[in-house]
Protein backbone atom coordinates (compact mmCIF):
# COMPACT_ATOMS: atom_id res chain seq x y z
CA UNK A 1 0.00 0.00 0.00
CA UNK A 2 1.21 3.68 -1.10
CA UNK A 3 1.83 6.21 1.68
CA UNK A 4 -0.78 9.05 1.34
CA UNK A 5 2.30 11.47 1.70
CA UNK A 6 4.27 12.15 -0.60
CA UNK A 7 8.31 12.04 -0.59
CA UNK A 8 10.11 14.49 -0.15
CA UNK A 9 12.64 15.81 -3.16
CA UNK A 10 16.33 14.94 -2.66
CA UNK A 11 18.99 17.65 -3.74
CA UNK A 12 20.07 14.10 -6.24
CA UNK A 13 16.07 15.15 -7.33
CA UNK A 14 16.69 18.86 -7.49
CA UNK A 15 19.88 18.33 -9.43
CA UNK A 16 17.81 15.69 -12.06
CA UNK A 17 15.58 18.47 -12.78
CA UNK A 18 18.10 21.31 -13.31
CA UNK A 19 20.10 19.20 -15.51
CA UNK A 20 16.78 18.01 -17.64
CA UNK A 21 16.33 21.71 -18.30
CA UNK A 22 20.06 22.42 -19.54
CA UNK A 23 19.60 19.44 -21.32
CA UNK A 24 16.45 20.20 -22.88
CA UNK A 25 17.56 23.63 -23.45
CA UNK A 26 20.73 21.97 -25.26
CA UNK A 27 17.93 19.77 -27.60
CA UNK A 28 15.69 22.29 -28.44
CA UNK A 29 18.64 24.45 -29.85
CA UNK A 30 19.22 24.48 -34.01
CA UNK A 31 21.88 23.67 -35.58
CA UNK A 32 22.70 27.34 -36.57
CA UNK A 33 22.43 28.01 -33.09
CA UNK A 34 24.73 25.36 -32.44
CA UNK A 35 27.13 26.21 -34.85
CA UNK A 36 27.00 29.62 -33.56
CA UNK A 37 27.81 28.51 -30.15
CA UNK A 38 30.35 26.40 -30.94
CA UNK A 39 32.48 29.30 -32.60
CA UNK A 40 31.58 31.79 -30.03
CA UNK A 41 33.55 29.19 -27.73
CA UNK A 42 36.27 28.86 -29.79
CA UNK A 43 36.57 33.10 -29.89
CA UNK A 44 36.11 33.55 -26.03
CA UNK A 45 39.07 30.82 -25.12
CA UNK A 46 42.21 32.92 -24.18
CA UNK A 47 44.10 30.17 -27.10
CA UNK A 48 41.97 32.44 -29.74
CA UNK A 49 42.95 36.08 -28.43
CA UNK A 50 47.15 34.49 -28.51
CA UNK A 51 46.78 33.01 -31.85
CA UNK A 52 44.67 36.63 -32.59
CA UNK A 53 47.51 38.87 -31.59
CA UNK A 54 50.40 36.33 -32.83
CA UNK A 55 48.73 36.82 -36.26
CA UNK A 56 48.50 40.28 -36.24
CA UNK A 57 51.88 40.95 -35.25
CA UNK A 58 52.90 38.90 -37.77
CA UNK A 59 50.92 40.13 -40.50
CA UNK A 60 52.62 43.93 -39.65
CA UNK A 61 56.04 42.39 -39.31
CA UNK A 62 55.82 40.62 -42.69
CA UNK A 63 54.18 43.59 -44.46
CA UNK A 64 57.15 45.98 -43.03
CA UNK A 65 60.24 43.10 -43.88
CA UNK A 66 58.73 42.82 -47.31
CA UNK A 67 58.80 46.60 -47.77
CA UNK A 68 62.21 46.67 -46.32
CA UNK A 69 63.36 44.26 -48.86
CA UNK A 70 62.27 46.34 -51.41
CA UNK A 71 59.40 43.96 -52.64
CA UNK A 72 56.20 45.61 -52.20
CA UNK A 73 54.18 44.62 -49.15
CA UNK A 74 50.93 43.27 -49.76
CA UNK A 75 49.07 45.41 -46.99
CA UNK A 76 51.87 48.56 -46.41
CA UNK A 77 51.08 50.27 -43.32
CA UNK A 78 48.69 51.73 -42.12
CA UNK A 79 47.95 47.96 -43.05
CA UNK A 80 44.26 49.14 -44.60
CA UNK A 81 43.37 45.55 -45.19
CA UNK A 82 44.10 44.46 -41.67
CA UNK A 83 41.93 47.03 -40.49
CA UNK A 84 39.22 46.22 -42.47
CA UNK A 85 39.47 42.31 -41.60
CA UNK A 86 39.52 43.43 -38.47
CA UNK A 87 36.48 45.67 -38.28
CA UNK A 88 34.68 42.84 -39.96
CA UNK A 89 35.57 40.36 -37.36
CA UNK A 90 34.74 42.28 -34.77
CA UNK A 91 31.38 42.93 -36.11
CA UNK A 92 30.91 39.01 -36.76
CA UNK A 93 32.07 38.75 -33.17
CA UNK A 94 29.63 41.29 -31.66
CA UNK A 95 26.95 39.40 -33.50
CA UNK A 96 28.04 35.77 -32.43
CA UNK A 97 28.18 36.98 -28.68
CA UNK A 98 24.43 38.73 -28.77
CA UNK A 99 23.29 35.49 -30.49
CA UNK A 100 24.59 33.32 -28.16
CA UNK A 101 23.69 35.45 -25.18
CA UNK A 102 20.00 35.86 -26.35
CA UNK A 103 19.51 31.67 -26.05
CA UNK A 104 21.47 31.66 -22.39
CA UNK A 105 18.85 34.66 -21.29
CA UNK A 106 16.36 32.21 -22.47
CA UNK A 107 17.69 29.42 -20.08
CA UNK A 108 18.40 32.07 -16.93
CA UNK A 109 14.93 33.35 -17.58
CA UNK A 110 13.64 29.19 -17.24
CA UNK A 111 15.80 29.23 -13.90
CA UNK A 112 14.12 32.42 -12.80
CA UNK A 113 10.81 31.12 -13.29
CA UNK A 114 11.27 27.94 -11.65
CA UNK A 115 12.69 29.55 -8.70
CA UNK A 116 9.81 32.18 -8.52
CA UNK A 117 7.62 29.23 -8.23
CA UNK A 118 9.45 27.24 -5.97
CA UNK A 119 10.22 30.09 -3.58
CA UNK A 120 6.30 31.02 -4.00
CA UNK A 121 5.42 27.05 -2.72
CA UNK A 122 7.97 27.20 0.28
CA UNK A 123 6.01 30.47 1.26
CA UNK A 124 2.90 28.18 1.12
CA UNK A 125 4.21 25.60 2.77
CA UNK A 126 6.35 27.91 5.85
CA UNK A 127 2.57 29.43 6.54
CA UNK A 128 0.75 26.05 6.21
CA UNK A 129 3.49 24.84 8.84
CA UNK A 130 2.63 27.70 11.27
CA UNK A 131 -1.11 27.19 10.95
CA UNK A 132 -0.31 23.94 11.98
CA UNK A 133 1.55 24.51 14.85
CA UNK A 134 -0.42 27.41 16.36
CA UNK A 135 -3.73 24.73 15.80
CA UNK A 136 -2.01 22.26 18.04
CA UNK A 137 -0.81 25.28 20.54
CA UNK A 138 -4.28 26.19 20.76
CA UNK A 139 -5.80 22.66 21.29
CA UNK A 140 -3.23 21.41 23.68
CA UNK A 141 -4.68 21.68 27.12
CA UNK A 142 -1.33 22.15 28.36
CA UNK A 143 -1.05 25.41 27.20
CA UNK A 144 -2.77 28.46 28.04
CA UNK A 145 -4.36 30.07 25.23
CA UNK A 146 -3.29 33.49 23.49
CA UNK A 147 -3.57 35.61 20.39
CA UNK A 148 -0.45 35.61 18.83
CA UNK A 149 -0.68 38.25 16.18
CA UNK A 150 2.59 37.72 14.70
CA UNK A 151 2.02 33.85 14.52
CA UNK A 152 -1.26 34.97 12.32
CA UNK A 153 0.27 37.04 10.27
CA UNK A 154 2.99 34.44 9.67
CA UNK A 155 0.20 31.87 9.07
CA UNK A 156 -1.34 33.85 6.05
CA UNK A 157 1.06 32.76 2.34
CA UNK A 158 2.28 36.25 0.84
CA UNK A 159 -0.16 36.95 -2.39
CA UNK A 160 2.85 37.00 -5.25
CA UNK A 161 0.26 40.03 -7.01
CA UNK A 162 0.42 42.28 -3.72
CA UNK A 163 3.98 42.07 -3.92
CA UNK A 164 4.46 42.64 -7.29
CA UNK A 165 2.27 45.72 -6.98
CA UNK A 166 4.39 46.97 -3.79
CA UNK A 167 7.62 46.52 -5.92
CA UNK A 168 6.27 48.54 -8.82
CA UNK A 169 5.57 51.31 -6.48
CA UNK A 170 8.71 51.12 -4.44
CA UNK A 171 10.50 51.65 -8.26
CA UNK A 172 7.81 54.00 -9.26
CA UNK A 173 8.82 55.84 -6.03
CA UNK A 174 12.62 55.53 -6.52
CA UNK A 175 12.16 57.60 -10.08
Amino acid sequence: MKDAVPSLLTSHDIAKATEQLRTEHRQETGGVQQIVDRITAFVGHPGFLVGLTLTIILWMAANLVAGFAGFRPMDPPPFALLQGALSAMGLYVAALILSTQRREDQLSSHREQLNLELAILNDQKASKIIQLLEEGRRDNPMISDRVDDQALAMSTPSDPHSVLIAIKEVQDEGR
